[in-house]
């Protein structure tokens, strides 16, 4: 009994030592601070977030996690420790990567000075940075700058504001071909999939992506980011106008299971939206409009929520205080929603008006696009 035992101590422990080099600690000095000084520390792992929070003392703090891949993180200090949101807005963020193993962070005196220490991967993440141009945040904070350095006078003028929001997506768009021209000339890189997964956007360019990831390492190509990426590929090369409308099943707010299929026979607007989605929750009025005028002549519309069991109270509170009188339904999976993996959906709000037959016919129709196309339907 007892050599059976050992062998089969023998054969756990490398599976256990595997998992458990996939571990990593976070060990941060920021300055003297002390209490009430509170950092908060949230990353991505296979599009879960983890989130965890620790008091500073004498400058000290750590944290650790699970990464078996290198996962996007963020930090937020707040020196007063009353919020995460508190921080956001008054004190310091970074963001950075988290790999396994043990990674330091120092910085002599704010969170936004912070060096990391032996981190080939922030190493690597900086130099992507540099090569193409900095992240969203920057250019929001350029265009910020030009707006508060201009004049009260300016500032009310719709030819400059219209100008900033120009220049804001020019640099945009100059990013992403950047991010693209990063993935060609780096396919060993594992920023090569971030970049590629940021760089197609919301309006994928099959013909442009599929090529570049296809030129990636295999390793990359079969890492979780690159899994995501290449459902996203298939879901921008079958969901398209034209094509039948992949069926799916989910909860409403009650648990009743609602599939796609089931309206067949009607006219469907499958929105995709979020109860934490500011634009989304703006668009609802028009969505209340066009189905009350409609829905008595075959329109029906399915609304598929991107909330998780976190904001599920939030999710059918705005069902009510928005009046959705329609079918809303979600596996409170965030964006792991399985019908929005399904269809490729990176950003909310998006929809697809659904033929009678299951054909898609249109797609992201909002405002005064969707009451047109409507009245081309049904008049």
């Amino acid at each position: 009994m007892k050599k059976k035992f050992i062998s089969l101590v023998a054969a756990i422990l490398p599976v256990f030592a595997f998992a458990q080099s996939n571990n990593f600690t976070l060990t941060g000095k920021i300055g003297d601070q002390n209490p009430p000084t509170k950092v908060y520390f949230d990353y991505m792992q296979n599009d879960v977030n983890h989130e965890d929070s620790a008091v500073v003392k004498n400058g000290s703090f750590t944290f650790a996690g699970y990464a078996p891949e290198p996962a996007a993180a963020r930090m937020i200090i707040d020196y007063n420790g009353i919020s995460k949101g508190h921080g956001a807005q008054f004190g310091n963020t970074i963001y950075f990567y988290v790999e396994m193993g043990k990674m330091k962070m120092e910085s002599p005196d704010m969170l936004e000075n912070a060096k990391f220490i032996g981190s080939p991967i922030n190493d690597e993440y900086q130099a992507y940075l540099k090569e193409i141009g900095g992240l969203p945040q920057d250019i929001s904070a350029r265009i910020g700058t030009i707006y508060s350095a201009a004049t009260p006078e300016q500032q009310k003028d719709s030819a400059f504001l219209s100008s900033l929001n120009k220049k804001m997506h020019d640099e945009m768009d100059l990013r992403a071909k950047k991010q693209l021209s990063y993935a060609k000339q780096h396919p060993n890189s594992f920023f090569s999939i971030v970049a590629l997964s940021e760089g197609a956007g919301t309006q994928m360019n099959v013909s442009q992506i599929e090529p570049l990831f296809l030129s990636l390492n295999k390793n990359l190509q079969t890492s979780s980011a690159g899994k995501s990426l290449a459902v996203r590929i298939q879901a921008a090369k079958t969901i398209t106008v034209g094509g039948m409308a992949p069926d799916f099943t989910q909860n409403d707010a009650s648990e009743h299971p609602v599939s796609l299929s089931d309206f067949r026979g009607k006219y469907v607007l499958l929105d995709f939206w979020a109860s934490w989605c500011g634009p989304c929750r703006a668009e609802n009025p028009n969505l209340v409009k066009a189905y009350g005028k409609y829905k008595d002549k075959g329109f029906a519309i399915l609304g598929v929520s991107l909330d998780d069991q976190k904001t599920k109270a939030a999710w059918i509170a705005a069902i009510k205080k928005d009046e959705l009188s329609w079918t809303n339904v979600s596996d409170l999976k965030s964006w792991n929603n399985q019908a929005a993996v399904l269809y490729g959906v990176r950003a909310v709000p998006q929809n697809y008006l659904i033929d009678p037959n299951g054909r898609i016919i249109a797609k992201n129709l909002r405002g005064e696009l969707l009451s047109s196309k409507l009245n081309e339907v049904f008049n």
